[in-house]
């Protein structure tokens, strides 16, 4: 969502529906806080069960950016026509379809309770995991607001999209380290 905002509008549209990701995950934040923290500090067996699910999407993902093939980023495969500059959206309609996209998206709850308790544990005090639920929201709106950057400077877009499908091999790697180690901390 934020390459096509910014590729289709520019930069400003892309940096404020990046924020509007970042602030999508507020709301996972929320319920973890609310709901899943005390669930978990009630009843230890579901930090457990969800840290193994959330391993196994983590490897699911990883594997599947091991696995992927280099996409076609061309103007025709994201519905845009590089001459087409259209009308940019207000600012705060950019800001809501980002925080919608975030917020709906059932891929980025289970990512985040996946890295989530990675980090939470029972014992961990509360104001330290709304500590963490800010820093996971600040650092997923930086991310986005970079990738909206990158995406605005054509010669760096076009390298990007050049070693793209390498960066996903790393990234899924990454995944899957993670997974190991979720994995790891549950039966040691």
């Amino acid at each position: 969502m934020t390459i096509h905002q910014s590729l289709r509008f520019g930069r400003a549209v892309g940096m404020v529906t990046a924020l509007g990701i970042g602030a999508g995950i507020s709301l996972h934040v929320g319920y973890t806080l609310l709901g899943v923290g005390a669930l978990l500090h009630t009843y230890p067996w579901l930090l457990t069960l969800t840290s193994l699910m959330g391993a196994a999407y983590l490897a699911y993902l990883g594997l599947s950016l091991v696995r992927s093939q280099a996409h076609d980023f061309s103007a025709d495969s994201l519905n845009l026509n590089p001459a087409d500059t259209g009308e940019a959206p207000p600012l705060r309609r950019a800001f809501l379809l980002g925080f919608l996209t975030n917020a709906t998206n059932p891929k980025a709850t289970l990512f985040f309770l996946a890295i989530f308790t990675t980090l939470v544990r029972p014992t961990t005090p509360l104001l330290v995991q709304g500590a963490y639920g800010l820093w996971m929201c600040s650092v997923n709106a930086a991310w986005f607001m970079l990738v909206a950057a990158l995406f605005t400077v054509n010669g760096i877009r076009v390298a990007f999209l050049r070693i793209g499908p390498w960066i996903e091999r790393v990234m899924g790697v990454i995944l899957m380290l993670l997974a190991l180690r979720l994995v790891w901390q549950v039966f040691a």
